[in-house]
């Protein structure tokens, strides 16, 4: 029997997904500054501190290195921690942890221990929040074996991720733009869960691929809603997964349509778009290629404060349509 279904709040998915897990397994706790009494940053832990008490929603002083140690320190000894940055920008402060820690304690220790580790980021542009809360930084950590990095783009998809993530014995660091803790959708009651490592083709069409992440997805389907009008019919492929990439589903994709559009967030530069390119360029699906591959990424500077230099610092629909119109009638 199929459970009901609701209109929730990104932000509401995410609380609702960190209390069942809470409810179904006293090990899972949840750790970050400021996340108890007063609800996270951006309000998305809310009241679970009044529902499961201090001793499983815990405030961590204001030094990202080490509550982070901490939470890596808690899932190798046998719980399952859900870690908030206010801003994934902060992570730099705690690389050392993830990178060195969590990501490689496993390997290191010849599979002697897991690390059920769960990072939550609040990421991205358009909140006016200038060069050093306004990054996405899911490439640094896509980079690192040993690390699972997700997107979720929806409502449905991050409740569903989230509590995947929970689950899976390796650490998972969850990207959420912060754009997104609005932005409502049908969202099932209850556990359910959505896979770490696939991709989710959310248009179908025949003329060219736009493989996108995040609040790209949405930037993305407006933008083939209208090239529609216009007799081209672009495929929306939601990525979700940044590592694991789901290949498979790439490849089937622009073999269909001939061309490929990458559209991420994150700084054009080494970023989400060129290991798509590489994986293309590396598959069987290069010989079915009409037209370069055209990668859209966030321009070679820190995002600006001034909101008019911040939204062109990053691809917005009518690049899109830029992009697909060239592609498909030739102009590239």
């Amino acid at each position: 029997m199929n459970a009901p279904v609701r209109e929730l709040s990104y932000s509401q998915a995410i609380k609702e997904a960190m209390a069942i897990a809470m409810e179904n397994d006293e090990r899972v706790v949840l750790m970050g500054e400021d996340i108890g009494v007063y609800g996270g940053a951006f309000q998305v832990t809310g009241d679970l501190v009044e529902r499961f008490g201090t001793d499983r929603v815990m405030d961590t002083p204001i030094s990202e290195l080490g509550g982070a140690g901490v939470a890596v320190g808690a899932a190798v000894t046998g719980l399952r921690p859900i870690f908030e940055f206010q801003f994934s920008d902060f992570a730099a402060l705690a690389m050392e942890q993830i990178v060195n820690q969590a990501a490689k304690m496993r390997y290191m220790l010849g599979g002697a221990v897991s690390v059920p580790l769960v990072m939550r980021f609040p990421a991205g542009s358009g909140t006016g929040a200038a060069a050093q809360h306004s990054q996405s930084l899911e490439a640094w950590l896509g980079h690192v074996p040993g690390l699972k990095v997700i997107q979720p783009a929806t409502p449905h998809d991050v409740k569903g991720m989230l509590l995947a993530a929970v689950a899976d014995p390796d650490p998972v660091m969850i990207f959420e733009h912060k754009l997104l803790y609005k932005m409502k959708g049908p969202v099932p009651e209850g556990h359910y869960t959505v896979p770490l490592d696939k991709a989710d083709v959310r248009r179908q069409g025949r003329d060219v691929t736009i493989v996108a992440t995040s609040i790209m997805v949405h930037k993305a389907l407006e933008a083939a809603g209208q090239l529609a009008a216009e007799g081209i019919e672009a495929e929306v492929v939601d990525l979700r997964s940044i590592r694991p990439i789901d290949g498979e589903t790439i490849i089937a994709s622009v073999k269909k349509t001939t061309r490929l559009i990458c559209v991420y967030e994150g700084v054009k530069t080494l970023g989400v778009g060129a290991e798509i390119s590489a994986l293309i360029a590396e598959s069987e699906a290069f010989d079915y290629l009409d037209a370069p591959i055209v990668r859209l990424g966030g321009s070679e500077t820190p995002i600006p404060y001034n909101p008019e230099l911040e939204k062109a610092a990053v691809p917005q629909v009518p690049d899109i349509l830029a992009a697909s119109r060239d592609l498909v009638r030739g102009a590239r």
